[in-house]
């Protein structure tokens, strides 16, 4: 799918990026007023070199006051050492319940390695040559993406949980999948913005992940470019923000930007949903013991405990987790399951990475290695991942089999 290209205000308009130097401005060069400043927007495609090339070019014929770049903090430090996830302490991120973003962003870096490693290009090079191209001339550098970790979490908190498992299987089957790219395919990609090109596609099915995604960050973006000194900055996005990036510019009205910062709170239906459905289990067991006895109680949180815990124990041992885990599944499934504070899946995961912890090679590999479905078994950082999804899938299934087997018991007596 082709990525959204504004029409740029130069009238001349040459073909290579070489031309800029002569000149003309390139397709991809956009020329943006705001009061008494000259905005330069280059759009950029991740994995292209031409578009590496010519952002340097610009910045050198330019020489700007200030130069403005796609990427947060967290996303430079991560593309200029080449550390990706090497550096990555995965029980911390367990211990902060934030392994679903994790996957989101593994699924958004494979997807791009799969495709820049048939280009030859590594994602994100542009960026880090604006930023060389910048220092080299001794122009501030401005980091103006928000932070990629808020970003994840408010697009998964904007999915409803049918949006969530359905974002999970199109996305997982896309990278999986291993596309056999023409040249007229490589061609096209080249012209595009790789990551947005996902997004865009993402964005069909579902809008409010679009929503945090393109629209948001466009707002964000641009006012963060407003906000940064100089009367002429250069800006470096990708070409699926550029629409967007330059009708925010044009805005008179400041945005609040510590609102776009915080990931909301679950709403209040979830909330009742989390404690009541515990609640709800608890009084119906405790019913059934006033009606028929503490036996009959107790037959009931029996039935819990196996209900809720051996469906997870089974997602573990189909994860080939340690022996440890699986145990772990089974004790903490009827008991995370009352309570909507800690799932089974994040115990499960940090028994997995206290036992087998990952290995430095794995996690260099761990977005190439995400591709492949036997890999998920073979690399340590993948199977605690995988043993987080089965665990999850397991314990939510127990809890609403279970659920309906004593509410259904309860109601006919």
């Amino acid at each position: 799918m082709a990525a959204l290209h504004a029409q740029p205000i130069a009238d001349l308009l040459p073909e290579t990026p070489g031309d800029f130097e002569r000149g003309g401005d390139p397709a991809d060069v956009h020329r943006v007023a705001v009061d008494d400043r000259e905005i330069i927007v280059v759009a950029t495609a991740h994995i292209s070199r031409e578009s590496a090339d010519l952002v340097r070019q610009v910045i050198d014929a330019e020489r700007p006051d200030g130069v403005c770049i796609e990427l947060d903090p967290q996303r430079y430090k991560t593309l200029a050492q080449r550390q990706r996830f090497e550096a990555l302490d995965l029980k911390q991120v367990i211990r902060r319940q934030q392994l679903t973003p994790l996957i989101l962003n593994l699924i958004l870096v494979s997807y791009q390695q799969q495709l820049g490693g048939q280009l030859g290009v590594l994602p994100g090079s542009e960026f880090l040559e604006a930023a060389e191209a910048a220092e080299t001339q001794g122009i501030p550098v401005v980091l103006c993406d928000r932070d990629v970790r808020i970003t994840l979490r408010r697009a998964w908190g904007a999915l409803s949980l049918w949006h969530k498992l359905k974002l999970f299987g199109s996305v997982l089957g896309s990278v999986v999948e291993r596309p056999q790219l023409t040249e007229e395919d490589l061609r096209k990609l080249r012209e595009q913005d790789v990551g947005s090109r996902l997004i865009d596609e993402l964005g069909q099915a579902l809008p409010g992940i679009k929503h945090v995604l393109i629209d948001e960050r466009d707002t964000y973006l641009a006012e963060r470019i407003k906000r940064a000194a100089g009367r002429r900055l250069v800006a470096v996005v990708g070409a699926g923000h550029i629409g967007g990036i330059r009708k925010a510019l044009q805005e008179t009205q400041p945005v609040d930007l510590s609102r776009l910062e915080t990931v909301p709170p679950a709403s209040a239906f979830w909330k009742v949903i989390g404690w009541g459905m515990p609640l709800l289990i608890l009084a119906a067991i405790g019913l059934i013991g006033w009606q028929r006895g503490v036996a009959a109680a107790g037959d009931n949180l029996v039935y819990w405990i196996l209900v809720t815990g051996l469906p997870s124990m089974l997602g573990t041992m189909l994860a080939l987790g340690h022996p440890l885990t699986i145990l772990s599944a089974l004790v903490a499934a009827p008991i995370t399951t009352l309570t909507p504070l800690l799932g089974v899946g994040y115990i499960a995961a940090l028994v997995q990475a206290y036992l087998r912890p990952p290995r430095v090679y794995e996690l260099r590999r761990v977005a190439q290695d995400f591709r492949s479905p036997r890999q998920w078994f073979t690399n340590r950082v993948l199977r605690i991942l995988l043993v987080f999804l089965l665990s999850t899938l397991g314990g939510a299934g127990g809890m609403f089999a279970g659920s309906a087997g004593i509410i259904s018991s309860l109601l006919r007596h």
